[in-house]
């Protein structure tokens, strides 16, 4: 650290992303990126917007917004696009967060919510999952602060139903409530409509995992069209042309790719359901997952175990050294090809151990 550096940020814990590693080629099941490749129309038409790369991009992301208003059925002026997911996450902890705002999210959850609650000098409470690992409804009822839920949850992969988050929403009506949606295209039910009833209620959402979109960095919230504004004062404060012009022309082709879209997306969960099943023939325990993973223990070996034989025989998984759950690891769910060779590979260094 140099001498420059801001004493406020001396404690700083910055996030880990997982693993890309160069020394050799992996089957990689740690990031939760999607198996397939985007369709041939993302990469044309950002390979045709590359033309005008001397020219900057629309800020305010008409096409983009429009399309999405389409799909999503909000009216545009309820959307704001962002550079990924986690820059919409920046851009709410810096417009609803301070000293007099502080935060609530649960204690396993996506470890970028403390980061930015830290980064941004914002005081937050953790709040336990209880012991199977699910976010307890209850606990944010009526708590009268600002809530952050990963729904589903990770790494846990768990889901709360729609009725659950309306609960949470109606109880806390002068607080943000913001709920992140990264992986709801796997088997949860969105809470987008609740936007169009509750003026407080925050859905974030990427392109990232279910439309192959990780490497384009694209994602979004949609809420009521004042708080839209008020993302939109912090991104024009920051970083107005935070969308490239070949990310923006990607997503929209990308949202004209429905078909496609949700044939990926059954045969990730179908996959997910096979992989979930030789698991637990295996003797693993097994989280109910919504999410494109699975997060799963044995009593046969330690967690940061499994995970350093795994990347010895070339497939990577992630693994958590938090003390509630450092005996699981997060497995993503690939091809099935990928997650057949992972189990026979998980089913040798079960039988190495034993």
């Amino acid at each position: 650290m140099s001498r420059f550096f801001s004493v406020r940020h001396n404690n700083l814990k910055a996030y880990t992303p997982g693993e890309q590693p160069k020394d050799m080629k992996y089957i990689k099941l740690n990031t939760n990126e999607s198996p397939f490749p985007p369709p041939a129309s993302v990469a044309e038409a950002a390979a045709d917007q590359a033309r005008l790369a001397e020219l900057y991009s629309d800020p305010e992301c008409t096409l983009l917004r429009e399309k999405m208003s389409e799909v999503y059925g909000v009216p545009a002026e309820n959307i704001v696009m962002g550079n990924g997911s986690d820059e919409i996450l920046a851009l709410i902890f810096s417009a609803f967060g301070d000293e007099n705002s502080p935060f609530v999210f649960p204690d396993i959850t996506y470890s970028f919510y403390k980061v930015f609650a830290d980064l941004y000098h914002v005081p937050y409470t953790e709040i336990p999952l209880d012991d199977s690992l699910m976010v307890h409804t209850e606990d944010y009822e009526n708590i009268g602060k600002n809530i952050v839920i990963a729904n589903p949850n990770a790494p846990t992969g768990q889901a709360l139903s729609a009725e659950d988050i309306e609960r949470i929403v109606c109880s806390n009506r002068n607080n943000i409530v913001v709920i992140d949606e990264a992986y709801v295209d796997f088997g949860a039910v969105s809470s987008v409509t609740l936007t169009q009833k509750y003026d407080n209620l925050i859905v974030c959402g990427t392109f990232s995992k279910s439309r192959s979109m990780a490497g384009a960095r694209l994602g979004f919230a949609i809420a009521d069209r004042d708080i839209i504004k008020d993302l939109n004062t912090m991104r024009y404060s920051t970083n107005p042309y935070n969308v490239n012009r070949m990310t923006m022309a990607a997503g929209i082709a990308a949202l004209s790719e429905r078909d496609y879209f949700l044939k990926n997306c059954r045969d990730i969960t179908e996959t997910r359901k096979y992989t979930e099943e030789h698991l637990l023939r295996l003797g693993f325990s097994v989280l109910p997952s919504r999410a494109n993973f699975l997060f799963i223990k044995s009593d046969k070996i330690g967690g940061k175990r499994l995970y350093e034989k795994l990347k010895e025989a070339g497939i990577l998984v992630r693994h958590f050294d938090s003390e509630r759950i450092k005996e699981y690891i997060r497995v993503t769910i690939g091809t099935r090809d990928q997650m057949k060779i992972f189990l026979d590979e998980t089913e040798k260094i079960l039988g190495e151990e034993s």
